[in-house]
Order: C-alpha cells, then structure tokens, then sequence
C-alpha cells in the first residue's frame, strides 16, 4: 500500500530563515517558492520533497494542531494511489484520523493518521511522485 516517501514537511516560525538554511545545507534553491506560506526542495536521487511552511499559515491550509513549545516532528507522507482508499484501511486496521483529505492544489491530495502506537503516518496522492516512476520506465 504505501509506495514511497513523497514530501517531508516542517514547520517554521521563521520562512525566509529556515529556506536560507535549507539553501545552504542542501546546495540548492527551492523550486516552488510560495512565500510568506511555503517553499519546497526537491533533492536526491528520486527529487523527494522538503517543505517549509510558515506556522503563521497552518490552519489556513487545514491544520489546527498547536505549535510545539520545543522540537517538533515533521509528517511524512508516503505516496499512496488513492487517499480515500488507503485512509479507509488505515482506520480499519486502528489508526485515528489526523488531518482529513484535503487538496493541496494541482493535484497533490493528501491526508494523515496517528498510528495505534502514536505516530503520525501521512499519505499522500502525489503526481510528481508519479512522473519519477514513469520516467524511470516504471508505474
């Protein structure tokens, strides 16, 4: 069910601090460039995703979660074929639902659990995720 790492997202109180960073470590300049909300990298061998988005910014795009007052986690979300489907087993196999699916625009939707263990576990419909496998000759 779950085929791959799509997008990594962490949150940031600081937009431009966090991309200049992200900049420097990785050598490269975001691709998508949404500021003040969001900016994204795509890096590695398969162009994965990093995002960064502005906590100022969070419930406006369907999340409602507090800040966290110290280190905070980021939501992977794992490229799925269909987010309906795959959250319906999730929750049949015991995860509570996170975040509802929702459409982060241009056809990348996406959706998260919390695992019966405690963990948030993100799937996400995501076309360049797919592009990468078509170009490698794979579906």
């Amino acid at each position: 069910m779950l085929r791959g790492l799509t997008t990594v997202a962490y949150r940031t109180t600081d937009l431009d601090a966090a991309m200049r960073w992200y900049a420097s470590l990785l050598g490269i300049e975001p691709y998508f460039d949404r500021r003040p909300v969001y900016v994204e990298f795509r890096l590695g061998d398969y162009q994965h995703e990093l995002g960064l988005l502005d906590d100022r910014y969070r419930a406006q795009l369907g999340g409602d979660e507090p800040a966290a007052a110290g280190p905070a986690g980021a939501i992977v979300y794992w490229h799925v074929d269909d987010v309906d489907a795959a959250l319906d087993r999730l929750v049949a196999l015991g995860a509570t639902p996170h975040q509802p699916p929702r459409d982060f625009g241009t056809g990348f939707v996406g959706a998260s659990v919390i695992d019966p263990f405690g963990n948030i576990l993100g799937i996400m419909r995501n076309p360049h995720y797919l592009e990468v496998l078509s170009g490698l000759g794979r579906s």
